[in-house]
């Protein structure tokens, strides 16, 4: 028999009593998590299938829960035993922008086109609050604002460009989905708020059951900065030794390297090669 909808009221009952245990009204969950009411409501009364992964780690993160414990207690099933690779990895950790999806001279050269600017021009000015962005010290409302006044025009929405021009790494969702089957895996990544749950809404990230999220949005800090490396190894459950990290950017790989972890480079632009060499390291 089937019980799937006894499984999302479970979970849905579940979110309402951490909720309410951490304190929240469902307007001051939702303000905190960046969710829309209506989303949160459906979700405690059990009328949503299956919710996004990043919709529960916002809630988790945003109530002070692990995602495993407001989960965990509202679903069934085997435990599953997973492969450890010849050196030692029990558990991948992949960035996004450049590794799974790509996006950036594309979104950066649409926006300027339809502002009459250089792509140059728009790209410094974004740059020069995004890290505040990622942090979730500035809300995606305030970042615009911030952007669209260096640019000297009246508004921009980062938002649209951004998962616009966003696309699927080719091959990489094969990846994961092969990696998913195997190891545990999760996503490590710098990111604005709310932008993980709106790639998978919009089908740029596969939607499958990651074993850890970070988001830097959440957490108040940004790769290649060591709090991210360590709340990602306490996620996985690990030692240091026993996690990959697959990233464009040297400077994070270093970090990662630094904080005990196996690092693999990922080229993009690519995409074929860097999947075999991860293929091969996971051998």
């Amino acid at each position: 028999m089937n019980d799937g909808g006894a499984l999302e009221v479970r979970l849905g009952k579940r979110v309402q009593d951490f909720r309410k245990k951490a304190g929240f009204t469902q307007q001051e969950l939702c303000h905190k998590a960046k969710l829309s009411y209506s989303t949160l409501a459906k979700i405690e009364r059990g009328a949503i299938k299956s919710p996004s992964v990043f919709t529960m780690q916002s809630i988790a993160q945003s109530i002070g829960s692990s995602l495993d414990d407001l989960v965990g207690g509202a679903t069934s099933g085997k435990s599953k035993e997973f492969k450890t690779s010849k050196s030692g990895v029990k558990f991948i950790y992949f960035n996004v922008n450049d590794t799974l999806v790509r996006y950036h001279q594309r979104a950066f050269s649409n926006l300027a086109k339809d502002l009459g600017m250089q792509p140059d021009l728009v790209e410094t000015a974004f740059w020069f609050y995004s890290e505040e962005l990622d942090k979730g010290q500035l809300s995606l409302d305030e970042f615009n604002k911030l952007f669209a006044g260096r640019l000297g025009v009246p508004s921009v929405d980062w938002k649209k460009y951004y998962i616009k021009a966003a696309e699927s790494v080719p091959g990489v969702s094969n990846l994961l989905d092969k990696i998913s089957k195997e190891y545990k895996f999760g996503i490590l990544a710098n990111m604005f708020p709310g932008g993980l749950n709106a790639l998978m809404e919009s089908n740029k990230i596969p939607e499958l059951n990651y074993d850890g999220i970070v988001d830097s949005s959440l957490e108040g800090a940004t790769k290649p900065d060591q709090k991210m490396f360590k709340v990602a190894q306490k996620k996985a459950g690990l030692e240091a030794n026993e996690i990959l990290l697959i990233d464009e950017s040297m400077s994070n790989l270093v970090a990662a390297q630094k904080a005990g972890w196996h690092t693999l480079w990922f080229d993009s632009s690519a995409p074929e090669d860097s999947i075999t060499n991860v293929l091969k390291s996971l051998e």
